[in-house]
């Protein structure tokens, strides 16, 4: 997968590797912010399609968790990780442009993925999906 270090932390949790460490969440916090607080503890190698998708589409240490769903979107590009297939795709190319520029190896690989993906398959997604992947496989606002 090329240069890919963040995967060799995979016996590592977020709190140790995007520090500072967080604190417990309020006692009122949502169910959305405990799930992200607890998967900051998780393993890398212990999370799931799910739980990447919410990292993700939370925009938390994306260097680490960019590349761990990427590798899943590799085998599997439309990945139903929890809501739909193809959710995790779609949160991952709605990642902001910054934070692609630290990873411009995947943003290729990833949009040679979606190059490659049947337009029956692409059509069959949410409404506005066709156009975020082709936004993002145009590579306009990403590197690489």
């Amino acid at each position: 997968m090329g240069r890919v270090d963040h995967l060799l932390h995979l016996d590592r949790t977020l709190d140790e590797l995007d520090p500072p460490q967080w604190t417990p969440p309020a006692a009122d916090a949502t169910r959305l912010v405990r799930t992200v607080h607890e998967l900051r503890r998780v393993p890398l190698g212990a999370l799931g399609a799910a739980d990447l998708r919410t990292l993700v589409a939370q925009r938390v240490a994306l260097p680490y968790v960019l590349p761990l769903a990427v590798r899943l979107l590799i085998e599997e590009p439309l990945l139903d990780a929890y809501f739909y297939e193809g959710d995790l795709l779609l949160a991952t190319v709605n990642a902001p442009p910054a934070a692609w520029t630290l990873l411009p190896e995947l943003a290729a690989r990833l949009r040679a993925v979606i190059t490659r993906l049947p337009e029956a398959e692409v059509a069959a997604l949410p409404r506005g999906a066709a156009e975020e992947l082709a936004r993002f496989a145009a590579g306009t606002d990403t590197p690489g």
